[in-house]
């Protein structure tokens, strides 16, 4: 804590210690600068910036793909994989396609997606209720928050 100072006298302090002057606050009025080892510096900022990177959970989205006449072992095969997907965190897109005559009973493949989402209860939180986009009727389901 030095008090307002010269630019000169400051420069020649920092010269002097064998550190750097750096502003800290420029629209200060007078502006404020400390003395310090700038090359250091930099380098904490970028090890604190890599340690909150390393923290940070990336959240992806899965996709498993179903028919709306599918046979019960397949779909107890593709639940297996929507259980173990939920429980690394990943958020699941369920996309249910209709071809051809399918179409007509679009009835059933909301039934199948109701089906799973109260299978799966309270382990999830349905972020995209079942809609139907073209031939395609899609859900995306995500862990719930566990307390």
């Amino acid at each position: 804590m030095a008090g307002v100072v010269s630019r000169d006298e400051a420069l020649q302090r920092a010269a002097s210690a064998g550190l750097d002057l750096v502003e800290v606050s420029p629209n200060a009025e007078p502006p404020v600068c400390k003395i310090l080892d700038y090359g250091k510096y930099k380098y904490n900022q970028q090890k604190r910036a890599n340690e909150a990177r390393k923290k940070q959970k990336v959240i992806t989205v899965k996709e498993v793909k179903l028919r709306p006449r599918i046979d019960t072992h397949d779909l107890e095969v593709k639940m297996r994989s929507v259980h173990k997907f939920l429980d690394a965190g990943d958020k699941v897109k369920l996309t249910l396609r209709f071809r051809g005559r399918e179409m007509a009973h679009q009835e059933l493949g909301k039934k199948l997606l109701d089906d799973i989402r109260e299978e799966l209860g309270e382990k999830i939180k349905v972020e995209h209720a079942p809609a139907l986009e073209g031939r395609q009727m899609i859900m995306v389901i995500s862990p719930a928050k566990s307390a």
